[in-house]
């Protein structure tokens, strides 16, 4: 056998303590004497929780990579897209008709979906649509319309195989090509059955598991060469609506049922080209999913949505690597003293500061600063109200307007204060009472925009800026409307989302320091969503619309991707709107429906490379 020092031209290192590492060290093996362990970085696989999709979906169709990729349609039957970018999913064009159960092929820029199922009226689908990364394309339909078959290849060079017919009703082993215009028929497989697991490209791809009447789930392989079937090595595990990635040599197949009813998989199964073995499995128990039809391998995938039992928004990743990957979190922090709504927040998740608010009895003066564990009351501000504007930094902060009693009537006060790090002090009055107002920028160069007084009367597309010593009118909203969002900077503002008469809006402007343009909307229409960062990087969470809201997303300068949701859907919450520069955030207080006093912190992913123990088991 081999030595390391034969294999590597080298001994064995002895450190004190463990290097620094990056991928290029996979292999390396050391001995670290300060601990008295043999070390080395090694390849390990795993599923991780990635952000959710905007919609609880299964079967929907999938393609692309786990770095970019698209997710069709799906059940209940809809006809948006969402893709994906390694991040979190974003909007994009809808599939001509609406459907699920379908087979997918290809890329994110160069999709394809092909048949499916729409319900009511009750219907089996035989059309076929390409993907740009942009919009969908009606092609030449199928011969046959069935859903719940397999597909896999690229969008030049396709395979539907197997499936439901209906009418008339019956499982199928019918195969055909599609050569990028339309579609012939090819040579059928040896085991008629639906619900099956996919890889691969039309002269080298593969399908395992799947269920066929009376009924049976299968656990069998066939590959196929762009001519003829063969048997391949069956899985471990039979079972059906199942999650299948990768090439004829190296495959994954994951999830699934097993039969009917409850029998949920979480299991994963590698493919060599040689053998199915188990590795690591799903976090959730899941079926209907999701698989992006990449050929990279069994290394990476995505599992997507499906039945877990219900419809899921879920996104799971799988890597086989040296590096592990902690998805972005929301966690629970310092619960605040009192459940309150309404209050402002500004500053960052480790020098946070919240303010005023509506306990279940009255508004409320009190001032609290949060450290990212503990909230620490200081001191009062002057006057009691709540939904005023807020910006500025832990120690340097700006409270504006906000409705105080008595109520009714619902005017919006013009009294604003200024906060020291320790105490407020009165400052000059803003020009136009109003509450529900959005706030940005510094104590000496901010910004506040929008909000609602009867005495104005109504929503208002007001903007005033504020130098330290006065506030000055400025160019006024595209839409008037008040419980918005707010991030930013006096020259680099966002106005995010809202409500205006009557309805609950997406609608983002951004503000240059003089006038408002439209920016890209929100992925759902949204009140009172809070957001952290800037006009340029920016995390937006929690809100309402008809039911309280727990999605985060990110903004990247170009448009809203998913992140990972809140553990407790709320509204009215305090969040770091002003005077943070990172996506790290908090979000205490606010509605669920009750007041509430809990807090959730936001970390961002990271990714690390981390040596193993090497033992002799």
């Amino acid at each position: 056998m081999a030595t390391y020092d034969e294999i590597y031209g080298k001994r064995v290192e002895v450190l004190s303590s463990d290097p620094t590492l990056t991928s290029a060290n996979e292999g390396q093996v050391w001995y670290n004497s300060t601990s008295g362990t043999l070390k080395g970085v090694v390849q390990s696989a795993a599923w991780s929780s990635a952000s959710p999709m905007t919609l609880a979906k299964a079967y929907r169709f999938g393609g692309g990579t786990p770095t970019a990729a698209f997710a069709a349609g799906g059940s209940p039957y809809v006809a948006t897209t969402e893709e994906y970018n390694g991040s979190g999913w974003s909007a994009g064009g809808d599939i001509g008709t609406p459907r699920a159960q379908g087979g997918s092929a290809g890329t994110l820029t160069a999709g394809l979906i092909y048949g499916g199922y729409f319900n009511p009226p009750a219907s089996t689908k035989n059309e076929t649509e390409e993907y740009n990364g942009t919009s969908w394309s009606e092609q030449s339909n199928l011969s046959s319309a069935r859903y719940s078959q397999g597909g896999f290849g690229t969008q030049t060079a396709a395979v539907y195989t197997n499936g439901y017919s209906n009418p008339p009703p019956s499982t199928v082993a019918d195969t055909e090509e599609y050569n990028g215009s339309s579609w012939s028929e090819g040579n059928n497989s040896s085991t008629l059955r639906m619900d099956v697991g996919t890889a691969g490209t039309l002269t080298a791809g593969m399908i395992f598991g799947g269920q066929s009447p009376p009924p049976a789930v299968h656990a069998n392989t066939e590959l196929y060469d762009g001519t003829n079937w063969t048997a391949g090595p069956s899985m471990n595990s039979a079972r059906s609506q199942l999650g299948g990635v990768g090439t004829q040599t190296s495959a994954l197949a994951y999830g699934g049922r097993y039969l009917s009813g409850p029998g949920l998989r979480v299991l994963t199964e590698a493919y060599d080209g040689t053998s199915w073995s188990e590795t690591a499995d799903l976090a959730t128990a899941t079926r209907c999913l999701s698989s992006p039809k990449s050929n990279t391998g069994n290394s990476a995938a995505l599992a997507i949505g499906g039945l877990a039992p219900s419809a899921t928004a879920k996104t799971e990743e799988f890597n086989k690597s040296v590096v592990t990957t902690t998805a972005g979190a929301w966690a629970s922090g310092g619960n605040i003293p009192t459940a309150v709504n309404g209050q402002i927040g500004v500053g960052s998740l480790t020098a946070g500061l919240a303010a005023l608010g509506h306990s279940t009895t009255a508004a409320q003066n009190t001032t609290i600063e949060y450290d990212g564990t503990t909230w620490t009351e200081s001191g009062d501000a002057n006057t009691a109200r709540n939904l005023a504007g807020g910006l500025g930094i832990q120690t340097a902060a700006i409270a504006a307007g906000g409705l105080a009693p008595p109520n009714p009537p619902f005017s919006g006060v013009t009294k604003s204060e200024s906060y020291n790090g320790s105490s407020w002090t009165e400052g000059p009055t803003i020009n136009t009472g109003r509450y529900g107002i959005g706030g940005a920028g510094i104590q000496t160069a901010g910004v506040i925009f929008g909000g609602y007084s009867e005495d104005y009367p109504g929503y208002t597309a007001l903007t005033e800026e504020f130098d330290g010593s006065s506030w000055t009118e400025s160019g006024d909203l595209s839409t008037a409307r008040h419980y918005v969002g707010s991030i930013g900077s006096q020259t680099a503002a966002m106005c995010l989302g809202g409500s205006e008469p009557p309805p609950v809006t997406a609608i983002v402007e951004e503000y240059n320091g003089s006038t408002w343009t439209s920016g890209t909307a929100l992925m759902a229409a949204t009140q009172q969503i809070r957001a952290s960062g800037n006009a340029s990087l920016a995390l937006a969470y929690s809100g309402y619309n008809t039911t309280f809201a727990a999605q985060s997303y990110l903004w990247n300068d170009t448009t809203w991707i998913t992140q990972p949701s809140l553990a407790t859907a709320r509204s009215e919450c305090a969040g770091c709107a002003s005077g943070s520069s990172s996506t790290a955030a908090f979000a205490c207080g606010g509605e669920i429906p009750a007041r509430t006093n809990t807090t959730e912190n936001f970390t961002a992913g990271t990714t690390s490379i981390d040596p193993k123990t090497l033992t002799t088991s």
